[in-house]
């Protein structure tokens, strides 16, 4: 499910933003539309050349899907880190070869057995640290290969379980065999897998019936634009739930601003010294405390320039022997 998808096509046709437009823009994706549809249209629309995604929705999936823009591209890594919501169908007593209503019915089971009491117990066993096997039907590359390559060719792979965790898992209503869920899980969760199991744990089968991503991180889908109203050029008015600069996507980590005269240096990409910062941060970031692995590194203006990452503890003997390495040049020179 996670990836970055980054379109380096030549220059595009309409031109009606400029290419320094950098930030994340917050779709809400179609039916029907691949997530790599969303960047060609974005890209066509906005008149920039290099646009990505965060985070793969199936083409039958709806809602939120993080749009990569300009230098955005640079910092995917750091955004798969974000949490992520849906609203779900499962339809119980059917399974499917792609684990969804995509696919062809494989089996079906009755379910006037199953109780609503049931069906609640069975989610709280996947609530939490659990372990999944990565759908056929899917991106997945074993051995370079991707899965779903080897699906259309009838083949089964064998792949080895995943963690991942389910921090909020509830049923809303059921209706027969198809149970509304709400599922808030981290990266690389797999909705349809999640259906699967919980059918086969109640002994009849499932398949996802339909999906909804209702949020990643701060995007929600309430605040998405619409794809026609960005071709309508409705988008990027500065509002915060809709569209995110690269220092709002990246404040989970600390500032640091840079003296001057060393401006130059971190827009060059060049490692500078702690000395050649203003700033005071706590132990543990001097420490190497990996909840602030990375700096946003910033201009005595306030803008930002860089993202960079301070040198471990073990090649240093006292705060001032650090450096910080440019890793991402933010900033147009």
């Amino acid at each position: 499910m996670e990836s970055l998808l980054t379109d380096h096509a030549s220059q595009p046709k309409s031109g009606q933003v400029s290419t320094s437009l950098h930030g994340i823009l917050n779709i809400n994706k179609p039916a029907g539309w691949t997530s790599h549809d969303v960047v060609l249209h974005i890209r066509r629309v906005l008149g920039i050349k290099k646009v990505g995604h965060a985070g793969t929705l199936d083409p039958a999936a709806t809602g939120v899907l993080p749009v990569l823009l300009g230098k955005a591209t640079k910092i995917a890594d750091h955004l798969l880190t974000w949490d992520k919501e849906y609203a779900a169908v499962l339809r119980l007593g059917q399974s499917t070869d792609t684990q969804d209503a995509t696919g062809t019915i494989i089996q079906e089971t009755s379910t006037e057995d199953v109780t609503e009491q049931q069906i609640h117990s069975a989610l709280h066993e996947f609530r939490g640290d659990i372990l999944q096997i990565p759908p056929m039907y899917s991106a997945v590359k074993i051995k370079g290969q991707p899965l779903y390559k080897a699906a259309r060719r009838g083949e089964t792979i064998e792949r080895s379980p995943r963690p991942v965790t389910i921090y909020r898992l509830e049923a809303g209503s059921i209706r027969g065999r198809d149970v509304e869920l709400r599922v808030v899980c981290s990266k690389g969760t797999y909705i349809r897998t999640l259906c699967v199991d919980i059918g086969d744990h109640l002994h009849v089968g499932g398949h996802l019936l339909s999906l909804e991503r209702s949020s990643v991180g701060s995007f929600h889908v309430q605040d998405a634009y619409e794809l026609e109203n960005v071709t309508r050029g409705q988008c990027l008015s500065g509002n915060r739930q809709a569209f995110l600069t690269l220092d709002e996507a990246l404040e989970q980590f600390p500032v640091v601003t840079v003296k001057p005269d060393h401006v130059a240096r971190v827009m060059n990409g060049a490692p500078i010294s702690w000395n050649a910062i203003n700033v005071s941060l706590s132990d543990d970031l001097l420490a190497g405390n990996s909840a602030h692995s990375r700096v946003r590194v910033k201009d005595p203006h306030g803008h930002l320039l860089a993202l960079g990452k301070p040198s471990p503890l073990a090649n240093r003997a006292t705060a001032d022997d650090i450096t910080v390495n440019i890793e991402n040049v933010l900033i147009d020179k």
